[in-house]
């Protein structure tokens, strides 16, 4: 909760990246108390869906500086 309370505080675009499918795990690994606070996921993409999200939070910034 605090990490949830932390991002809607700040307001930064935020992307919750997960090395593992969470949606293939535990019941318990499923719930994500930051997530409403994310403009996206990325579950199940090992260490590249930390490049990923780099990328889409790139163009996601660009798109709302235009």
């Amino acid at each position: 909760i605090a990490l949830l309370d932390a991002l809607l505080a700040v307001r930064i675009p935020t992307i919750e990246v997960h090395i593992s499918a969470v949606e293939r795990r535990e019941a318990f690994r499923q719930t994500s108390y930051i997530r409403s606070a994310c403009i996206k996921t990325i579950t199940g993409e090992g260490i590249a869906g930390y490049t990923r999200a780099i990328r889409e939070l790139k163009e996601y910034l660009l798109r709302q500086a235009r």
